[in-house]
């Protein structure tokens, strides 16, 4: 069986060359002796799924993707016009889905992660007050939350459109809702989220408000208003990120540690992208099991310590392929495995 090849999307300046924001991983995936391939992830936004794969060459093969984030629909069209031309994405479109959207893999990482409940939808419009209600009924129908997508959150507005001080107040908590679905707008994905406030260990000041579980710091999302990339306007971050994350008691940033699975094995354990110079050593007791559990090829954990001391909790699921990676840790052997896979 030939290796895979990795799929980096296109610089939109120069469809020859990978986008600026991925060269690094192409200059080192060439170093190992793999080989890439570019895609126009505009076209792949915009329907054109036939159109953006062209230049990725007839009878390719296995194939992984690193790049931006895709909606579940777009990265379906993906796989498929791929497969038209003897392709084959390594990741599933049901695969991605599960790891990338957590209604796909909340239920695996019940009692481990933050309680949630949410409410699909079928574009941009914010749920009822019965719809709420009962979503907050789910969570105990009292005490902090914040609200997010199948995918993000907005923690850069944290009071505005993020934090839910009491869920008992549906009045705020349809306020902060309202807020949260007209900002995101047509980014959107899949429907309202309320995940249960956690508090995690952390460090330095906080930028602003109160901070906890999927708080204004220590995200593993890049959050805020986002362009036809999935690159944060408002934070000015950019990223192929997934989700929302963790943040410490009293302030600033929660130590998180991202760690890379390969079926099933994880082959790296870094920092998280939000703080990349801290030193993390995550206990990972049950969570190899977990995972497995999921059944995806190449996913990502982001774990944080809770502030009481009661030990690691699993923040955040993402697919591999549009997971952030910290730049000054050696990724060779991540790339290596993909590569050998």
């Amino acid at each position: 069986m030939p290796e895979p090849a990795i799929i980096f999307p296109a610089d939109p300046l120069n469809p020859r060359r990978p986008d600026p924001h991925f060269a690094w991983e192409a200059r080192m995936l060439r170093e190992l002796g793999g080989e890439h391939h570019l895609v126009d992830h505009d076209a792949l936004l915009a329907g054109r799924a036939e159109e953006a794969v062209r230049r990725v060459p007839g009878d390719s093969g296995p194939l992984w993707y690193r790049g931006w984030m895709l909606p579940t629909a777009r990265y379906a069209d993906f796989a498929a016009a791929l497969a038209a031309r003897g392709g084959n994405l390594l990741t599933s479109p049901p695969g991605y889905a599960a790891a990338h959207e957590l209604p796909g893999w909340y239920d695996v990482f019940e009692g481990a992660t933050p309680a949630s409940a949410w409410i699909p939808s079928d574009g941009p419009v914010a749920p009822g007050p019965d719809e709420l209600a009962e979503a907050a009924a789910r969570l105990g129908g009292h005490g902090p939350a914040i609200v997010k997508d199948y995918v993000k959150s907005r923690k850069h507005e944290w009071r505005e459109a993020c934090y839910v001080p009491e869920l008992a107040d549906l009045a705020a908590v349809g306020r902060v809702v309202e807020r949260f679905v007209e900002l995101q707008g047509e980014y959107l994905a899949g429907g309202v989220v309320l995940r249960r406030y956690e508090e995690f260990e952390g460090v330095g000041a906080p930028a602003e408000g109160p901070v906890g579980a999927n708080g204004p710091s220590g995200a593993a999302d890049t959050s805020g208003a986002t362009d036809a990339r999935g690159v944060s306007v408002a934070a000015g971050a950019a990223g192929p990120e997934h989700a929302d994350g963790g943040a410490p008691s009293g302030g600033g940033r929660a130590v998180e540690a991202r760690v890379w699975w390969l079926d099933g094995r994880p082959v790296l354990v870094g920092p998280h992208p939000d703080g990349p110079r801290r030193a993390v050593e995550p206990d990972l007791t049950g969570v190899p099991a977990l995972v497995r559990r999921l059944g995806c090829r190449f996913v990502t954990t982001d774990l944080a310590s809770r502030a009481d001391g009661s030990g690691w909790r699993v923040v955040e699921v993402g697919d591999g392929q549009v997971s952030e990676l910290p730049r000054g840790i050696d990724v060779s052997g991540l790339l290596a495995s993909l590569i050998a896979a």
